[in-house]
């Protein structure tokens, strides 16, 4: 079996799987049933891995499946696949749902995603530890209202290969900053306001309503998420389901680990659907 091997430099999570394991641990999951989706950002744990903890950790740990859609594309491009057999993960080897992925990509088409990239991979550790038992459908969807219908196909999918799937949508919110060429609202603690207040705000009430078109809106004109598709996968395939509205976990800023309001800044929320 090909296996993929993690990409990302040391420091977005830890490699030691004790030392995951006791983070992961003090983590407390999400009272209530078990969410069929969730959404979690994928900056690096120091900075939103408890956010990012509260999303997974709230998903079905009953699922045969979990499909991780990440982002960083831009409306249009095509659907990517990890076409490997299995991801590597510091608890071991995640395996892929090959059956599950040729089924959708006959449906939607796509690409190998063979690109360097953050939104799914640093999830990958906390899925494996929450659902050990689970396959991984890695892949990677635009910003666009494809992505939602391509949740809805998720669904029919799964059903019809008798599969019990959890998804989880992965994207940070307003990256704010000289790093980020943004920043109408100066700096210091009047900006860290408007970015927790009004930016991140507006873009979490469209997911918090479940409006897909909103939801793009939002991430376009305010530039307040950078994996709106992956958003519009796991909120397609809970409305398929039938399920409730999202509802909000967490919420935070990379600001919030520092002592003072840095220069550069990004947003980061879950939400269990």
């Amino acid at each position: 079996m090909i296996v993929r091997e993690p990409c990302l430099p040391p420091g977005w999570y830890p490699r030691n799987p004790g030392k995951i394991s006791r983070f992961l641990t003090n983590c407390s999951g999400a009272a209530g049933e078990p969410a069929a989706a969730a959404i979690a950002p994928h900056a690096g744990w120091f900075y939103s891995g408890r956010i990012a903890a509260a999303a997974v950790s709230a998903l079905n740990r009953d699922a045969d499946t979990v499909v991780v859609a990440g982002g960083h594309l831009p409306a249009g491009a095509p659907p990517l696949f990890a076409e490997e057999g299995g991801v590597r993960t510091p608890l071991g080897i995640m395996p892929i749902d090959t059956e599950l992925r040729t089924l959708l990509q006959g449906e939607i088409g796509g690409r190998e995603d063979r690109y360097r990239d953050n939104t799914v991979e640093v999830l990958l550790p906390m899925v494996h530890f929450f659902l050990p038992q689970a396959k991984l459908l890695w892949l990677r969807l635009p910003a666009d209202m494809d992505s939602l219908e391509t949740g809805k196909r998720i669904a029919g999918a799964a059903a019809s290969l008798g599969r019990k799937l959890a998804v989880l949508g992965s994207t940070d919110l307003t990256h704010y900053g000289d790093n980020y060429i943004f920043s109408p609202h100066g700096r210091g603690e009047k900006a860290l306001r408007w970015v927790r207040e009004l930016n991140d705000r507006a873009f979490i009430e469209a997911v918090e309503v479940g409006n897909p078109e909103k939801i793009l809106e939002r991430a376009e004109t305010d530039r307040s998420s950078c994996s709106a598709g992956a958003v519009l996968c796991a909120l397609g395939y809970a409305q398929a389901l039938g399920r409730p509205r999202p509802r909000l976990l967490a919420y935070g800023t990379s600001a919030d680990a520092e002592d003072e309001v840095p220069g550069s800044f990004v947003g980061y929320a879950a939400f269990s659907l």
